[in-house]
Formats: structure tokens, C-alpha cells, sequence
């Protein structure tokens, strides 16, 4: 079996106030930085986000990343402020799937940014390049349901509410209390 070519990726897409960079193994101090400071707050939604990595720990990741994003396996960006001077946060296209083509986009902003429409702006930018530069047939986006914060964005952003998965997956910083997940989409 033949399965379409996979599509020329930006290593980079720059949106009105954000730079998305694929990314990059000397990202490890500005990553590392923005990670810890916003652990107090990610702990409650992300299974990575129990305890601080080190250095080492984030460079590996970095080249992880790296070598994912070049074999089109999971492409992440990372967030950063216009003039490329600070992490914002990351975000990216997730459990991708080739055959369909189909993704899920993830994203998660700095503690010190929150709150000034960044995740929205990133996610519509991959939204947009998903589906039209990408030729995504389908776009993903999963939350926990208690993060009501993360569930505006793609409300905002036209996706439809496809399921609410009951007892779907534990909580990342209680692992005996089970949790919902609500999962959007938008297709074309």
C-alpha cells in the first residue's frame, strides 16, 4: 500500500505577536526556565510537568524533539515572543497520522504569559496551516475536562466537540482520581 507524500513542513510560522520554531538543542536553558517557573500550574494537566528536569534531561528531550520533527513522527514548535528573546511555551501537532492525514494539536503557555490570548493565537495559527498548508483532514484537540481554560480555545476556534471519554485517563498530579477528557475536532 502507497500512502501520499507527506507535506513540506515550516520549520517556523510567525503569527501576529509569536514566533513557532521547530526545535532546537540550545533551547534547553530558555525551555528549562519557562518549564520549571510554570510547574506549580502544569502539574494539575501534564503527566511531564511532576517534577523539574535537568539540563541534561531537557537537552535529550530537545534532540528527541529534533529528530521527531525531521521524520514528520510529532512536530513541535516552540513558543517564542516575536523578537525570539523568550519561551512563551510549546505547542505542536501530535499523534500524527500520515494515512489520513490526521493530528492532534497540544500546547501549553508559560505561567508568566498566560492569559493574554496566546494559546488561542497559537493554536489558530496550527489550525491554519494544519488544515490548508499541511492538508490535515482532521484536527484534534484533547483536554481534560476540568481545565475549562483549555477547553475555550477550541470553541472559539470553530472545532466541534466530538465526545466527552468518561473515566478516560487519571489526574497527572492525583493518579487515583479519574478524569474525563473532551475531545474536539475540526475536518475538512
Amino acid at each position: 500500500m502507497t500512502f501520499p507524500p507527506r507535506p513540506d513542513v515550516p520549520d517556523e510560522i510567525r503569527t501576529a505577536r509569536l514566533w513557532l520554531r521547530r526545535p532546537e538543542e540550545a533551547d534547553a536553558g530558555a525551555l528549562m526556565a519557562a518549564r520549571d517557573a510554570s510547574l506549580p500550574e502544569l502539574r494539575r494537566w501534564m503527566v511531564w510537568a511532576q517534577s523539574p528536569q535537568d539540563l541534561a534531561g531537557t537537552r535529550e528531550n530537545l534532540r528527541q524533539a529534533a529528530a521527531a520533527f525531521a521524520s514528520r513522527e510529532g512536530l513541535r514548535y516552540h513558543v517564542w515572543n516575536a523578537a525570539g528573546t523568550e519561551i512563551v511555551g510549546s505547542s505542536g501537532y501530535h499523534a500524527l497520522d500520515w494515512r489520513v492525514p490526521k493530528g492532534e494539536i497540544g500546547y501549553w503557555i508559560a505561567t508568566a504569559h498566560t492569559g493574554q490570548g496566546y494559546a488561542r493565537e497559537v493554536t489558530a495559527a496550527l489550525t491554519e496551516v494544519g488544515l490548508e498548508q499541511l492538508h490535515f483532514r482532521r484536527l484534534e484537540i484533547r483536554c481534560d475536562a476540568a481545565n475549562v481554560r483549555s477547553a475555550r480555545i477550541p470553541a472559539a476556534l470553530g472545532y466541534t466537540l466530538d465526545a466527552r471519554l468518561v473515566n478516560d485517563d487519571v489526574a497527572p498530579d492525583q493518579p487515583l482520581q479519574l478524569r474525563d477528557t473532551l475531545v474536539f475536532s475540526r475536518v475538512r
